[in-house]
């Protein structure tokens, strides 16, 4: 799954959780799932251009659907 928008990476990554499942959350992915690190069910970029790189290495051009919701002028000022 591909994701963009206002600090993506940071908001994916809490709701992942810490990399080893015994040091997350309670309510995230890895604490509620993850076996250990080797086994923790998810991955996300730590960065934009690790997303970039990574993005490239799963998915085709033609894979990544682009589109704007009709609430985004709602959501944020960018828009």
């Amino acid at each position: 799954m591909v994701w963009e928008g206002d600090n993506v990476v940071a908001g994916a990554r809490k709701l992942m959780g810490e990399t080893v499942p015994d040091k997350a959350d309670p309510g995230t992915i890895r604490f509620d799932f993850a076996i250990n690190v080797g086994r923790n069910l998810i991955h996300g970029s730590d960065s934009t251009a690790s997303a970039a790189r990574e993005i490239a290495l799963w998915f085709k051009e033609s894979e990544v659907a682009q589109y704007t919701l009709v609430a985004s002028k709602f959501l944020s000022e960018k828009y």
